[in-house]
């Protein structure tokens, strides 16, 4: 590692940029990637990808800004990640998450047939389980320890493999950015994502999807909206699903758009 950096650079993290700007950039992060840096993921997570391309600045913006990161994805999940280059660029964007400004939808593939739309706002507390952390659902109000956390959601479509097994995709928005929120809330209102093997139970559709790519989840951020940072117009931006996730939807029957 160059003595002048703090996170280790690689050109071989796969990502896309989809928009750069001096203050900000968008990125298309894909499933398999963790997003910062941690145990058995010191050179190949996506911000080791981003010092590759921008050390300089972000080591400029240093730990105390997370190094431009703003948000994160789990590492099974796709999507759009915005990263602050500039110490504007960040301020203004971290005020925006902090006010819960930005709006993130995400796609999911679940298990069954929810309502059509419905919401879970149920508080979750995060805890070590098996040495690795997780989101405790607590269905209680007040319950010590938990955050308060809202999800939105929608059915966009739904389907079912050919043996039967019911699905449907969704879309999701956050007004809380909770560890592993929409996985817990959807999973405790019994459709945990397909491919989710830490919230949901053994199915045959997880089986069959951990069989068409390893380690992904059926969770894609497909959608941000934020305000310029220099100009505060809004602004969207758009990642189409990755071809393992269109995949699944078209092996279940599910309509991904016109």
């Amino acid at each position: 590692m160059s003595a002048q950096l703090s996170v280790y650079p690689n050109p071989r993290v796969p990502y896309e940029v989809l928009h750069e700007e001096e203050g900000f950039a968008i990125l298309h992060k894909p499933s398999g990637v963790v997003t910062q840096p941690g145990v058995g993921h010191d050179r190949d997570a996506l911000l080791n990808g981003l010092f590759a391309r921008w050390g300089a600045r972000l080591q400029n913006l240093g730990k105390r800004r997370d190094y431009g990161l703003l948000h994160r994805l789990d590492r099974g999940a796709s999507g759009l990640v915005a990263v602050g280059l500039t110490a504007a660029g960040y301020d203004h964007l971290r005020a925006q998450f902090e006010a819960r400004a930005v709006q993130k939808e995400y796609w999911a593939v679940v298990h069954g047939h929810p309502p059509a739309a419905g919401r879970c706002a149920w508080p979750i507390e995060e805890a070590r389980v098996g040495g690795k952390k997780r989101a405790l659902v607590r269905r209680e109000e007040g319950a010590r320890g938990a955050q308060e956390a809202l999800t939105l959601y929608r059915v966009l479509a739904t389907g079912a493999s050919p043996r039967g097994d019911a699905a449907a995709l969704v879309a999701c928005r956050i007004e809380t950015g909770r560890l592993h929120q929409i996985r817990a809330h959807l999973s405790a209102l019994g459709h945990p994502l397909v491919g989710d093997h830490d919230y949901g139970p053994l199915t045959a559709l997880n089986a069959d999807h951990r069989a068409r790519e390893r380690g992904a989840l059926a969770l894609h951020a497909v959608r941000l909206r934020l305000a310029h940072p220099a100009t505060g117009e809004p602004r969207a931006f758009v990642a189409p699903p990755p071809p393992h996730f269109r995949a699944l939807c078209a092996a279940l029957g599910l309509r991904l758009g016109p």
